[in-house]
């Protein structure tokens, strides 16, 4: 899949060419008119598919019964985790995923994390193999290496519940149990609705976008295009720079509002890259441009609370998706049949409910460091 998919920006532009001083000011006012009948694009979907076609369902439709429950507890089973990174994102996931096992009388014997390392991710299977668990939750830092790497533990007979990303090839109901993932159109639509109204619903932004085949950040991104199109016509999109490496988009942004002056908002495909944008935003002494971006992290949110350059961050409800996982990972134990990709609403958060926010995504209050 590629980055741009088919979604559209919609600017109706009309120009008179008239002679005189009288048809100039004619001109004007059929601009202006013009401008007063832009027409908002064709209303977004909010379906999506999975890396494999799959067509999601809520997470809410995974539940067990009372002696399915009892069956489990009765199992004596163990998990573990295989990460591909340590960040706030994996700890919340991991916290929600812990609660739900206990709850359920699953032990967790291990838990790993691979710097984005795919040898190191092997590496970190072959040592959780060892300790025999019957679950592993994990995502697959390298999809292409990790189908070779995760064949052992499908050969062992491993229940695989996989957050966003599987080995490649891999499909649920086989190789795997199920993927967990976030609704990621309605995070592009929560980001659309935060930049529109934080600017007023008019005026040039500018957008980051992740430019790698990926594709929940494909069609996230795109969501965010597609919405903004039509909640606000008279918003236009005067900027698109991809990126590969977060470490790259302080340079990017930089270039990006020294071309365009007049952009008032920027939307950046996750928090980690937009922490650069921040910094760029900073040294230019820009407070008047917008920030919006996926992933509520305490950097971005600090900056919110004390009316920054930040306006809002889609969280990713993160206690939520663990406590999937961990649900998943019983229905492979019980042999059960689960949905091919289920998938948990984001949380939209600004400064106005930056407590229910991260009590979603972490199920706690926020840190000192975050509340001004």
């Amino acid at each position: 899949m590629k980055h741009m998919l088919s979604g559209k920006t919609w600017r109706l532009a009309v120009a008179a060419t008239l002679a005189g001083s009288l048809a100039l000011t004619a001109c004007s006012g059929e601009a202006d008119d013009a401008s007063a009948d832009r027409s908002p694009a064709e209303e977004p979907s909010l379906e999506f598919t999975g890396p494999n076609g799959e067509t999601p369902e809520s997470l809410d439709q995974l539940e067990l019964t009372d002696e399915e429950v009892a069956q489990v507890k009765a199992g004596n089973y163990t998990a573990a985790f295989v990460w591909h990174e340590s960040s706030a994102l994996v700890g919340a996931t991991e916290k929600g995923a812990r609660e739900e096992f206990e709850r359920l009388g699953i032990e967790v014997v291990a838990s790993t994390e691979a710097g984005f390392d795919p040898a190191r991710q092997a590496d970190n299977l072959q040592s959780v193999l060892a300790l025999d668990p019957d679950i592993i939750v994990t995502i697959a830092v390298d999809p292409t290496s990790a189908a070779a790497a995760f064949q052992p533990a499908v050969d062992a007979g491993v229940k695989l519940a996989v957050m966003t990303t599987p080995p490649a090839g891999y499909e649920s109901g086989d190789e795997i149990v199920s993927i967990v993932t976030g609704a990621l159109t309605e995070y592009g639509k929560a980001n659309a609705e935060m930049l529109g109204e934080a600017i007023g619903g008019e005026g040039e932004v500018g957008y980051l976008y992740h430019d790698a085949d990926f594709w929940f950040t494909n069609q996230r991104d795109q969501a965010f295009k597609d919405w903004t199109a039509h909640l606000y016509p008279d918003i236009e999109i005067v900027a698109e720079e991809g990126f590969s490496d977060p470490a790259r988009t302080e340079d990017i942004a930089n270039a990006m509002i020294t071309r365009n002056p007049e952009i008032k908002g920027i939307y950046v495909a996750w928090a980690t890259a937009a922490e650069g944008v921040l910094a760029a935003l900073r040294q230019a002494g820009r407070s008047d441009v917008k920030v919006v971006t996926n992933d509520l992290e305490a950097n971005l949110a600090s900056d919110m609370m004390r009316d920054g350059n930040v306006v809002g961050i889609v969280g990713n409800s993160s206690v939520g998706l663990g406590r999937g996982l961990a649900i998943v990972g019983a229905y492979g134990v019980l042999g059960k049949q689960a949905p091919e990709l289920v998938a948990n609403p984001p949380f939209a958060v600004t400064k106005d409910n930056i407590v229910e926010g991260w009590e979603s995504d972490y199920a706690e209050e926020p840190p000192s460091g975050v509340l001004p």
